[in-house]
């Protein structure tokens, strides 16, 4: 889920298609107009990991705007994108082209909660060096779903989901995750108790990063990483403030939403 980003630029409106620059111009994304779109989650998910080499993997990928964004920054990283939803697969297949990186990410339109489909489709299990992910923020009936059939799925997770769903979803982000690899998600701070039982003693060196909306405000957002097998102690990074009060970003967010930087985890966080 997301909140609609600046940055995007130039777009075109084909077919029911916007094609336009995004993180300054770094990235050109294929997505519809409308429906779910890539937002400031989608930007500082990019921004709050890097890899150097080894195998991304984006769980829930969309139309590949973190993944992409995360590899393009990477001269020896391979990527795998998880999409469910047919069009969101197809459009990260040529977003990945369209940006030169179609000969290193592989796009995987597989239900991630199937472990076997995910096999076969060749995300394998304990290969990842890195997984990112946004996940949906609501369960079944928890809040009343889009009529866009789009926007719904990126927001509210399935009624085949199970029970906890979140928790679902990060232990099968783990599964793919090689020991010693990094975990990275974006979602809201109500959900805090449900991840911290999810990641259990699958993840150590946990970081929370909370990220208000401005100066004062709760947060609204919050970015976690951790570490597979790591025994290093939880702690608090320092957090973001995406607006100035006149409602401009800030000049850190600015960054980040322009890709000219990285999220700062302090203490010798991620990435």
């Amino acid at each position: 889920m997301s909140d609609p980003a600046p940055g995007m630029l130039g777009e075109q409106e084909p077919n029911g298609v916007s094609v336009g620059a995004w993180l300054g111009g770094r990235l050109v994304l294929a997505q519809p107009l409308k429906g779910h779109r890539v937002g400031s989650d989608a930007a500082l998910l990019a921004a709050a990991a890097d890899l150097a080499e080894g195998r991304l993997v984006d769980v829930g990928a969309g139309v590949g705007a973190v993944g992409l964004a995360i590899l393009a920054r990477s001269a020896r990283g391979v990527a795998d994108l998880i999409e469910v939803d047919a069009r969101s697969a197809g459009l990260a297949t040529e977003n990945a082209a369209r940006n030169g990186l179609g000969a290193r990410a592989m796009v995987a339109r597989v239900d991630v909660f199937d472990a076997r489909a995910r096999r076969t489709a060749g995300v394998a299990d304990e290969a990842a060096a890195l997984v990112v992910t946004n996940p949906p923020f609501f369960a079944p009936g928890a809040v009343r779903a889009s009529a866009d059939p789009g926007r719904a799925r990126a927001h509210v997770f399935g009624a085949d989901a199970g029970a906890e769903p979140l928790a679902g979803w990060i232990r099968a982000c783990l599964s793919v995750l090689a020991p010693g690899g990094r975990f990275v998600m974006i979602h809201r701070p109500d959900a805090l108790a449900a991840i911290l039982a999810a990641a259990g003693n699958r993840l150590g060196a946990l970081a929370l990063l909370p990220v208000h909306p401005r100066a004062g405000a709760s947060a609204h957002r919050l970015l976690v990483s951790g570490v597979k097998g790591s025994k290093a102690p939880l702690r608090i990074a320092p957090a973001l403030v995406l607006h100035q009060t006149d409602g401009r970003l800030t000049p850190e967010a600015d960054a980040l939403h322009r890709g000219e930087g990285l999220i700062d985890w302090g203490g010798g966080g991620p990435p």
